[in-house]
């Protein structure tokens, strides 16, 4: 099996990392020249609350991409979510007649992916790992293999049956859940996502410490409230994540509460810091429109309220325009939003 991994940032080089030392024919594919060449002089390192991990994987820039000769079989895709559509684009010339392409990411990305690849190529997945990079061929890895979560699915039409091939190589870097509704799946990561990400990152606090600031655990449950509101009204169930089961989450009004508790008491270490803060620590643009902004816009289309979710797009946005920071003191205007 020939294996790509696209987008090989923290979270992308931290599997990769995996799957080189399994002995596997992996590719990490980056946009980031730095790291490539990184990778290349020196090899790739992941470091680990217990342990540090060091391999020389095969690499290629975005650039090299066109020098390829041979189609990958499984390309697990790891860029951002509002880079699906050019990088599934990029990358389907190179995906053989039966290959899958699995968006191993955050926000709503499988039919995206879908529709350049098509669906009978396509297989949605679910993320839950915690890592950073700032250095080039240097990942610190807050939660290893035996704390990170994947889960698995098809959509309809798309190649039912075919799930472990995917799942058998995230296994190698995590507990990996095999699911019959992938879109409902990454709903719920949706909800979670929502609850955290963009919030903590806003007040520019570790996840582990923001959630301490006073009214911010309300606020938060509040925004994954609306998520799984919205989510409700799409149709989708209410489906465990985490590895948590059915019966875990029985009772609606406390979905959110067991989920955010799920995360930080088994997911988020001290100092631990979201990618959307990462990406405002580098002047990069951040998810937000495909969590909390994906939200909004669905609950317009529904007929729900999202004051919550509203709030943290417009002030996520205000940060990315340099017209404000990030600091706890805008829990003070995020609150606002609470009535």
């Amino acid at each position: 099996m020939r294996i790509a991994v696209l987008g090989s940032g923290a979270n992308g080089a931290s599997i990769g990392a995996d799957l080189t030392q399994a002995g596997l024919d992996v590719t990490l594919i980056e946009q980031w020249p730095a790291h490539v060449e990184a990778m290349r002089a020196t090899g790739l390192t992941i470091r680990m609350p217990d342990r540090e991990l060091h391999v020389q994987p095969r690499t290629m820039h975005l650039c090299e991409v066109a020098t390829l000769k041979q189609p990958f079989d499984v390309v697990l895709m790891l860029m951002k979510a509002y880079d699906s559509r050019w990088a599934a684009q990029l990358i389907e010339p190179y995906l053989a007649a039966d290959g899958i392409v699995a968006g191993v990411q955050n926000g709503m990305s499988t039919r995206t992916i879908a529709e350049v690849v098509g669906v009978e190529r396509t297989m949605g997945t679910v993320i839950e790992i915690s890592s950073t990079m700032t250095d080039p061929g240097e990942v610190h890895r807050h939660s290893g293999p035996d704390r990170s979560w994947f889960a698995v699915g098809a959509l309809a039409g798309g190649p039912v049956g075919r799930e472990e091939e995917v799942a058998s190589l995230l296994r190698h870097s995590g507990t990996v859940s095999i699911v019959d509704s992938i879109e409902a799946t990454k709903w719920m990561k949706l909800v979670s996502n929502s609850t955290v990400l963009v919030p903590t990152a806003i007040l520019g606090l570790p996840m582990a410490d923001a959630i301490e600031v006073d009214g911010m655990r309300e606020l938060m449950l509040a925004a994954g409230q609306e998520a799984l509101d919205v989510g409700r009204a799409l149709g989708h169930p209410v489906l465990p994540i985490f590895g948590l089961t059915p019966e875990d989450v029985q009772r609606p009004e406390e979905v959110v509460e067991t989920l955010l508790d799920t995360l930080y008491r088994g997911f988020v270490l001290p100092g631990a810091t979201t990618t959307v803060l990462q990406d405002w620590s580098k002047s990069r643009h951040s998810e937000v429109d495909d969590i909390n902004g994906t939200v909004v816009a669905e609950g317009a289309r529904t007929g729900i309220p999202t004051p919550v979710n509203s709030a943290v797009v417009a002030l996520a946005h205000r940060i990315e325009s340099g017209e404000l920071e990030p600091s706890p003191s805008l829990v003070t205007e995020l609150r606002r939003a609470l009535g």
